[in-house]
Protein backbone atom coordinates (compact mmCIF):
# COMPACT_ATOMS: atom_id res chain seq x y z
CA UNK A 1 0.00 0.00 0.00
CA UNK A 2 2.97 2.32 0.59
CA UNK A 3 3.91 1.97 -3.08
CA UNK A 4 0.39 2.96 -4.11
CA UNK A 5 0.39 5.87 -1.65
CA UNK A 6 3.69 7.15 -3.04
CA UNK A 7 2.40 6.81 -6.59
CA UNK A 8 -0.72 8.86 -5.79
CA UNK A 9 1.40 11.55 -4.09
CA UNK A 10 3.62 11.84 -7.17
CA UNK A 11 0.65 12.26 -9.51
CA UNK A 12 -1.19 14.75 -7.31
CA UNK A 13 0.58 17.90 -8.63
CA UNK A 14 -0.73 17.15 -12.13
CA UNK A 15 -4.30 17.46 -10.85
CA UNK A 16 -3.93 20.33 -8.42
CA UNK A 17 -4.46 23.97 -9.32
CA UNK A 18 -2.12 24.95 -12.15
CA UNK A 19 -1.46 21.35 -13.16
CA UNK A 20 -1.97 19.98 -16.66
CA UNK A 21 -4.96 17.87 -15.52
CA UNK A 22 -6.51 20.41 -13.16
CA UNK A 23 -9.97 19.92 -14.68
CA UNK A 24 -9.89 16.25 -13.61
CA UNK A 25 -8.94 16.93 -10.00
CA UNK A 26 -12.19 15.65 -8.51
CA UNK A 27 -11.94 12.40 -10.47
CA UNK A 28 -8.43 11.94 -9.02
CA UNK A 29 -9.67 12.91 -5.56
CA UNK A 30 -12.44 10.32 -5.78
CA UNK A 31 -9.98 7.53 -6.52
CA UNK A 32 -7.64 8.67 -3.77
CA UNK A 33 -10.29 8.86 -1.06
CA UNK A 34 -11.70 5.50 -2.17
CA UNK A 35 -8.31 3.88 -1.59
CA UNK A 36 -7.15 5.87 1.45
CA UNK A 37 -8.65 7.80 4.33
CA UNK A 38 -8.71 11.52 3.44
CA UNK A 39 -6.20 13.71 5.26
CA UNK A 40 -8.42 16.79 5.15
CA UNK A 41 -8.80 18.93 8.25
CA UNK A 42 -11.50 21.47 8.84
CA UNK A 43 -10.76 25.19 8.66
CA UNK A 44 -13.86 26.06 10.70
CA UNK A 45 -13.15 27.49 14.15
CA UNK A 46 -15.26 27.05 17.25
CA UNK A 47 -17.09 24.14 18.86
CA UNK A 48 -17.58 21.05 16.69
CA UNK A 49 -19.17 17.63 17.08
CA UNK A 50 -17.01 14.60 16.33
CA UNK A 51 -19.05 11.64 15.10
CA UNK A 52 -17.91 8.17 14.10
CA UNK A 53 -20.51 7.97 11.33
CA UNK A 54 -20.17 9.72 7.97
CA UNK A 55 -21.70 9.25 4.53
CA UNK A 56 -19.17 6.64 3.47
CA UNK A 57 -19.64 4.52 6.61
CA UNK A 58 -23.41 4.79 6.29
CA UNK A 59 -23.36 3.66 2.65
CA UNK A 60 -20.98 0.78 3.43
CA UNK A 61 -23.32 -0.35 6.23
CA UNK A 62 -26.20 -0.56 3.75
CA UNK A 63 -24.04 -2.49 1.30
CA UNK A 64 -23.08 -4.94 4.06
CA UNK A 65 -26.78 -5.36 4.92
CA UNK A 66 -27.45 -6.30 1.27
CA UNK A 67 -24.70 -8.94 1.10
CA UNK A 68 -26.98 -11.74 2.44
CA UNK A 69 -29.49 -10.98 -0.34
CA UNK A 70 -26.69 -10.88 -2.93
CA UNK A 71 -25.10 -14.17 -1.90
CA UNK A 72 -28.47 -15.89 -1.63
CA UNK A 73 -29.49 -14.47 -5.01
CA UNK A 74 -26.34 -15.79 -6.66
CA UNK A 75 -26.93 -19.31 -5.39
CA UNK A 76 -30.68 -19.25 -6.03
CA UNK A 77 -30.09 -18.15 -9.63
CA UNK A 78 -28.03 -21.25 -10.23
CA UNK A 79 -30.46 -23.41 -8.25
CA UNK A 80 -33.48 -22.31 -10.28
CA UNK A 81 -31.57 -22.86 -13.52
CA UNK A 82 -30.61 -26.45 -12.72
CA UNK A 83 -34.00 -27.17 -11.15
CA UNK A 84 -35.81 -26.06 -14.32
CA UNK A 85 -33.67 -28.26 -16.55
CA UNK A 86 -33.94 -31.30 -14.30
CA UNK A 87 -30.21 -31.29 -13.47
CA UNK A 88 -30.77 -31.17 -9.71
CA UNK A 89 -33.41 -32.10 -7.15
CA UNK A 90 -32.22 -31.05 -3.70
CA UNK A 91 -31.40 -27.57 -2.47
CA UNK A 92 -27.75 -28.36 -1.81
CA UNK A 93 -27.09 -30.86 -4.60
CA UNK A 94 -24.60 -29.63 -7.23
CA UNK A 95 -23.61 -26.76 -4.93
CA UNK A 96 -20.55 -25.78 -6.94
CA UNK A 97 -22.36 -25.82 -10.27
CA UNK A 98 -25.15 -23.63 -8.91
CA UNK A 99 -22.70 -21.14 -7.43
CA UNK A 100 -20.73 -20.93 -10.69
CA UNK A 101 -23.86 -20.39 -12.80
CA UNK A 102 -25.07 -17.73 -10.40
CA UNK A 103 -21.72 -15.92 -10.40
CA UNK A 104 -21.52 -16.02 -14.20
CA UNK A 105 -24.93 -14.36 -14.46
CA UNK A 106 -24.97 -11.98 -11.48
CA UNK A 107 -21.39 -10.71 -11.23
CA UNK A 108 -21.34 -9.09 -14.71
CA UNK A 109 -24.59 -7.25 -13.88
CA UNK A 110 -23.08 -5.87 -10.66
CA UNK A 111 -19.89 -4.79 -12.47
CA UNK A 112 -21.80 -3.11 -15.31
CA UNK A 113 -24.11 -1.26 -12.90
CA UNK A 114 -21.18 0.08 -10.87
CA UNK A 115 -19.18 0.98 -13.98
CA UNK A 116 -22.03 2.79 -15.74
CA UNK A 117 -23.20 4.66 -12.65
CA UNK A 118 -19.67 5.45 -11.51
CA UNK A 119 -18.89 6.96 -14.91
CA UNK A 120 -21.91 9.25 -14.69
CA UNK A 121 -20.97 10.28 -11.15
CA UNK A 122 -17.41 11.09 -12.27
CA UNK A 123 -18.59 13.14 -15.26
CA UNK A 124 -20.94 15.23 -13.14
CA UNK A 125 -18.28 15.69 -10.45
CA UNK A 126 -15.84 17.07 -13.02
CA UNK A 127 -18.49 19.34 -14.61
CA UNK A 128 -19.75 20.68 -11.27
CA UNK A 129 -16.29 20.74 -9.69
CA UNK A 130 -17.25 18.93 -6.51
CA UNK A 131 -16.06 15.69 -4.88
CA UNK A 132 -17.70 12.42 -5.85
CA UNK A 133 -20.08 11.32 -3.10
CA UNK A 134 -20.42 7.74 -1.91
CA UNK A 135 -24.17 7.53 -2.46
CA UNK A 136 -23.78 5.33 -5.54
CA UNK A 137 -22.15 2.60 -3.48
CA UNK A 138 -25.66 1.57 -2.44
CA UNK A 139 -27.45 2.28 -5.73
CA UNK A 140 -24.87 0.28 -7.69
CA UNK A 141 -25.71 -2.76 -5.58
CA UNK A 142 -29.47 -2.22 -5.43
CA UNK A 143 -29.99 -2.07 -9.19
CA UNK A 144 -28.59 -5.59 -9.88
CA UNK A 145 -30.66 -7.03 -7.03
CA UNK A 146 -33.99 -5.79 -8.43
CA UNK A 147 -33.62 -7.14 -11.99
CA UNK A 148 -33.80 -10.70 -13.36
CA UNK A 149 -30.49 -12.52 -13.85
CA UNK A 150 -31.26 -12.79 -17.57
CA UNK A 151 -31.37 -9.01 -18.12
CA UNK A 152 -29.07 -7.99 -21.01
CA UNK A 153 -26.03 -6.09 -19.76
CA UNK A 154 -26.57 -3.18 -22.13
CA UNK A 155 -30.03 -2.68 -20.65
CA UNK A 156 -28.54 -2.68 -17.14
CA UNK A 157 -26.06 0.01 -18.22
CA UNK A 158 -28.73 2.09 -19.94
CA UNK A 159 -31.14 1.88 -17.00
CA UNK A 160 -28.39 2.78 -14.54
CA UNK A 161 -27.31 5.83 -16.54
CA UNK A 162 -30.92 6.95 -16.98
CA UNK A 163 -31.70 6.58 -13.27
CA UNK A 164 -28.56 8.33 -12.02
CA UNK A 165 -29.03 11.26 -14.41
CA UNK A 166 -32.82 11.70 -14.28
CA UNK A 167 -33.60 10.63 -10.71
CA UNK A 168 -30.48 12.02 -9.01
CA UNK A 169 -28.13 14.37 -10.82
CA UNK A 170 -30.79 16.67 -12.27
CA UNK A 171 -31.95 17.33 -8.70
CA UNK A 172 -28.44 18.20 -7.51
CA UNK A 173 -26.81 14.85 -6.75
CA UNK A 174 -26.50 12.81 -3.56
CA UNK A 175 -28.95 13.87 -0.87
CA UNK A 176 -31.11 15.93 -3.24
CA UNK A 177 -33.09 13.30 -5.16
CA UNK A 178 -36.83 12.93 -4.56
CA UNK A 179 -37.10 9.47 -6.16
CA UNK A 180 -35.34 6.25 -5.21
CA UNK A 181 -32.66 5.83 -7.88
CA UNK A 182 -32.68 2.01 -8.02
CA UNK A 183 -36.49 1.89 -8.30
CA UNK A 184 -36.30 4.47 -11.08
CA UNK A 185 -33.90 2.19 -12.96
CA UNK A 186 -36.29 -0.75 -12.59
CA UNK A 187 -39.23 1.38 -13.68
CA UNK A 188 -37.27 2.46 -16.76
CA UNK A 189 -36.61 -1.16 -17.70
CA UNK A 190 -40.22 -2.15 -17.06
CA UNK A 191 -41.71 0.50 -19.31
CA UNK A 192 -38.94 0.63 -21.93
CA UNK A 193 -38.18 -3.10 -22.23
CA UNK A 194 -41.10 -4.98 -20.65
CA UNK A 195 -40.29 -8.24 -22.45
CA UNK A 196 -37.02 -8.56 -20.51
CA UNK A 197 -38.43 -7.85 -17.04
CA UNK A 198 -41.92 -9.34 -17.03
CA UNK A 199 -43.73 -12.52 -18.06
CA UNK A 200 -42.87 -16.12 -17.22
CA UNK A 201 -39.71 -16.64 -19.27
CA UNK A 202 -37.26 -14.08 -17.86
CA UNK A 203 -36.87 -15.25 -14.25
CA UNK A 204 -35.06 -18.55 -14.85
CA UNK A 205 -31.91 -19.00 -16.92
CA UNK A 206 -32.04 -22.06 -19.17
CA UNK A 207 -29.13 -21.38 -21.50
CA UNK A 208 -29.02 -23.91 -24.33
CA UNK A 209 -30.92 -26.52 -22.32
CA UNK A 210 -34.59 -27.42 -22.42
CA UNK A 211 -36.85 -27.17 -19.39
CA UNK A 212 -38.42 -30.32 -17.98
CA UNK A 213 -41.95 -31.18 -19.09
CA UNK A 214 -44.60 -29.24 -17.21
CA UNK A 215 -42.19 -26.53 -16.04
CA UNK A 216 -43.37 -22.93 -15.93
CA UNK A 217 -41.16 -19.98 -15.08
CA UNK A 218 -44.05 -18.05 -13.56
CA UNK A 219 -43.49 -16.23 -10.28
CA UNK A 220 -45.70 -16.75 -7.24
CA UNK A 221 -47.51 -13.47 -7.94
CA UNK A 222 -48.32 -14.55 -11.49
CA UNK A 223 -49.68 -17.87 -10.22
CA UNK A 224 -51.78 -16.05 -7.62
CA UNK A 225 -53.23 -13.66 -10.18
CA UNK A 226 -54.10 -16.49 -12.59
CA UNK A 227 -55.75 -18.37 -9.72
CA UNK A 228 -57.96 -15.35 -9.09
CA UNK A 229 -58.96 -15.27 -12.74
CA UNK A 230 -59.65 -19.01 -12.85
CA UNK A 231 -61.54 -19.06 -9.55
CA UNK A 232 -59.08 -21.44 -7.88
CA UNK A 233 -58.02 -20.84 -4.24
CA UNK A 234 -54.57 -19.24 -4.38
CA UNK A 235 -53.02 -21.54 -1.77
CA UNK A 236 -54.15 -24.60 -3.75
CA UNK A 237 -52.88 -23.14 -7.02
CA UNK A 238 -49.49 -22.43 -5.47
CA UNK A 239 -49.29 -25.95 -4.06
CA UNK A 240 -50.11 -27.55 -7.42
CA UNK A 241 -47.83 -25.34 -9.53
CA UNK A 242 -44.68 -26.89 -10.98
CA UNK A 243 -45.39 -30.32 -9.48
CA UNK A 244 -43.29 -31.61 -12.36
CA UNK A 245 -40.25 -30.49 -10.38
CA UNK A 246 -41.18 -32.79 -7.52
CA UNK A 247 -40.95 -29.96 -5.00
CA UNK A 248 -43.34 -27.72 -3.11
CA UNK A 249 -41.87 -24.71 -4.90
CA UNK A 250 -44.47 -22.21 -3.72
CA UNK A 251 -45.11 -23.39 -0.17
CA UNK A 252 -45.16 -20.59 2.39
CA UNK A 253 -41.89 -21.80 3.96
CA UNK A 254 -40.16 -22.05 0.59
CA UNK A 255 -41.27 -18.56 -0.41
CA UNK A 256 -40.14 -17.18 2.96
CA UNK A 257 -36.71 -18.71 2.45
CA UNK A 258 -36.63 -17.49 -1.15
CA UNK A 259 -36.14 -20.67 -3.20
CA UNK A 260 -38.41 -19.37 -5.95
CA UNK A 261 -38.04 -17.61 -9.33
CA UNK A 262 -37.77 -13.82 -9.23
CA UNK A 263 -35.36 -10.91 -9.37
CA UNK A 264 -31.84 -11.65 -8.18
CA UNK A 265 -32.04 -10.30 -4.63
CA UNK A 266 -35.75 -9.97 -3.96
CA UNK A 267 -36.92 -13.54 -3.47
CA UNK A 268 -35.81 -14.20 0.12
CA UNK A 269 -37.84 -12.56 2.87
CA UNK A 270 -35.48 -14.11 5.42
CA UNK A 271 -32.39 -12.45 3.89
CA UNK A 272 -34.24 -9.12 3.67
CA UNK A 273 -35.15 -9.34 7.37
CA UNK A 274 -31.52 -10.15 8.19
CA UNK A 275 -30.55 -6.98 6.34
CA UNK A 276 -33.26 -5.08 8.23
CA UNK A 277 -31.77 -6.25 11.54
CA UNK A 278 -28.37 -4.84 10.50
CA UNK A 279 -29.83 -1.52 9.35
CA UNK A 280 -32.00 -1.07 12.43
CA UNK A 281 -29.26 -2.20 14.82
CA UNK A 282 -26.81 0.34 13.38
CA UNK A 283 -29.43 3.10 13.31
CA UNK A 284 -29.13 3.54 9.54
CA UNK A 285 -32.75 2.69 8.67
CA UNK A 286 -36.01 3.65 10.38
CA UNK A 287 -37.73 0.71 12.06
CA UNK A 288 -40.97 2.71 11.93
CA UNK A 289 -41.04 2.58 8.11
CA UNK A 290 -40.24 -1.14 8.04
CA UNK A 291 -42.82 -2.12 10.67
CA UNK A 292 -45.56 0.11 9.23
CA UNK A 293 -44.81 -1.14 5.70
CA UNK A 294 -45.37 -4.78 6.64
CA UNK A 295 -48.40 -3.79 8.76
CA UNK A 296 -49.93 -1.83 5.89
CA UNK A 297 -49.64 -4.80 3.53
CA UNK A 298 -51.17 -7.16 6.09
CA UNK A 299 -54.06 -4.86 7.00
CA UNK A 300 -54.86 -4.22 3.35
CA UNK A 301 -54.79 -7.96 2.73
CA UNK A 302 -57.26 -8.46 5.60
CA UNK A 303 -59.57 -5.79 4.21
CA UNK A 304 -59.51 -7.40 0.78
CA UNK A 305 -60.40 -10.74 2.42
CA UNK A 306 -63.56 -9.11 3.76
CA UNK A 307 -64.40 -7.52 0.39
CA UNK A 308 -63.24 -10.49 -1.68
CA UNK A 309 -64.94 -10.98 -5.04
CA UNK A 310 -62.27 -13.36 -6.37
CA UNK A 311 -59.78 -15.87 -5.00
CA UNK A 312 -56.81 -13.51 -5.24
CA UNK A 313 -58.51 -11.02 -2.93
CA UNK A 314 -59.27 -13.92 -0.56
CA UNK A 315 -55.63 -14.99 -0.34
CA UNK A 316 -54.31 -15.09 3.28
CA UNK A 317 -52.72 -11.66 3.87
CA UNK A 318 -49.45 -13.04 5.22
CA UNK A 319 -48.70 -14.46 1.77
CA UNK A 320 -48.16 -10.92 0.51
CA UNK A 321 -45.14 -10.69 2.82
CA UNK A 322 -43.29 -13.55 1.14
CA UNK A 323 -44.33 -13.08 -2.49
CA UNK A 324 -42.54 -10.78 -4.89
CA UNK A 325 -40.22 -8.04 -3.68
CA UNK A 326 -42.31 -6.58 -0.86
CA UNK A 327 -39.84 -7.39 1.94
CA UNK A 328 -36.80 -6.27 -0.04
CA UNK A 329 -38.51 -3.09 -1.19
CA UNK A 330 -39.66 -2.07 2.29
CA UNK A 331 -36.29 -2.80 3.91
CA UNK A 332 -33.92 -1.31 1.35
CA UNK A 333 -35.99 1.05 -0.85
CA UNK A 334 -38.67 2.54 1.37
CA UNK A 335 -36.12 3.37 4.08
CA UNK A 336 -33.95 5.50 1.78
CA UNK A 337 -33.18 8.43 4.11
CA UNK A 338 -33.29 10.95 1.24
CA UNK A 339 -36.54 10.10 -0.54
CA UNK A 340 -38.51 8.86 2.51
CA UNK A 341 -40.52 10.92 4.98
CA UNK A 342 -38.37 12.72 7.58
CA UNK A 343 -40.75 13.35 10.47
CA UNK A 344 -41.34 10.55 12.98
CA UNK A 345 -45.13 10.53 12.50
CA UNK A 346 -44.64 10.89 8.77
CA UNK A 347 -42.54 7.70 8.71
CA UNK A 348 -45.46 5.70 10.11
CA UNK A 349 -47.83 7.13 7.50
CA UNK A 350 -45.31 6.78 4.68
CA UNK A 351 -44.52 3.12 5.40
CA UNK A 352 -48.16 2.20 6.01
CA UNK A 353 -49.25 3.64 2.66
CA UNK A 354 -46.46 1.84 0.80
CA UNK A 355 -47.69 -1.49 2.16
CA UNK A 356 -51.32 -0.64 1.40
CA UNK A 357 -50.61 0.55 -2.15
CA UNK A 358 -48.44 -2.48 -2.91
CA UNK A 359 -51.28 -4.90 -2.18
CA UNK A 360 -53.86 -2.76 -4.00
CA UNK A 361 -51.71 -2.64 -7.15
CA UNK A 362 -51.03 -6.37 -6.99
CA UNK A 363 -54.64 -7.41 -6.65
CA UNK A 364 -56.47 -4.86 -8.81
CA UNK A 365 -54.04 -4.18 -11.66
CA UNK A 366 -54.01 -6.98 -14.25
CA UNK A 367 -51.10 -5.41 -16.16
CA UNK A 368 -48.64 -5.40 -13.28
CA UNK A 369 -48.58 -8.32 -10.80
CA UNK A 370 -45.94 -6.68 -8.55
CA UNK A 371 -46.72 -3.44 -6.73
CA UNK A 372 -43.77 -2.45 -4.54
CA UNK A 373 -41.93 -0.54 -7.27
CA UNK A 374 -44.81 1.77 -8.14
CA UNK A 375 -45.84 2.10 -4.47
CA UNK A 376 -42.37 3.27 -3.39
CA UNK A 377 -42.00 5.73 -6.27
CA UNK A 378 -45.51 7.09 -5.70
CA UNK A 379 -44.88 7.63 -2.00
CA UNK A 380 -41.47 9.17 -2.71
CA UNK A 381 -43.34 11.95 -4.46
CA UNK A 382 -45.80 12.38 -1.58
CA UNK A 383 -43.24 12.13 1.26
CA UNK A 384 -42.62 15.92 1.38
CA UNK A 385 -46.37 16.52 1.46
CA UNK A 386 -46.76 14.10 4.37
CA UNK A 387 -43.99 15.87 6.29
CA UNK A 388 -45.53 19.25 5.52
CA UNK A 389 -48.88 18.35 7.04
CA UNK A 390 -47.30 16.57 10.02
CA UNK A 391 -45.25 19.68 10.83
CA UNK A 392 -48.28 21.91 10.23
CA UNK A 393 -50.39 19.82 12.61
CA UNK A 394 -47.66 20.00 15.27
CA UNK A 395 -47.45 23.79 14.94
CA UNK A 396 -51.23 24.10 15.19
CA UNK A 397 -51.32 22.01 18.38
CA UNK A 398 -48.54 24.04 19.97
CA UNK A 399 -50.21 27.32 19.08
CA UNK A 400 -53.44 26.09 20.60
CA UNK A 401 -51.65 25.14 23.84
CA UNK A 402 -49.85 28.48 23.92
CA UNK A 403 -53.09 30.45 23.60
CA UNK A 404 -55.04 28.51 26.23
Amino acid sequence: MKFLRDLMDKQRPLFEKGGKLESLYYAFEAGETFLFSPNHTTAIKGAQVKDAIDLKRMMITVVIAMIPCLLFGIYNTGHQSLLATGATAGLWDNFGDKAIIGLQLVLPIVIVAYAAGGLVEAVFAVIRKHPINEGFLVTGMLIPLVVPATTPLWQVALATIFAVVIAKEVFGGTGMNILNVAMTARAFLYFAYPAQISGDLVWTYLGEKTAVDGFSGATALAVAYNAGVDGVPVVDALAEHNTALGADLFSFANMFMGWIPGSIGETSTLMALLGAAILIGTGVASWKIIVSGFAGAYLMGLLLNVLAVNEYMAMPPQYHWVMGGLAFGIVFMATDPVSAAQTETGKWIYGLLIGVLTVIIRVTNPAYPEGIMLAVLFMNVFAPLIDYYVVKANKTRRLQRATV
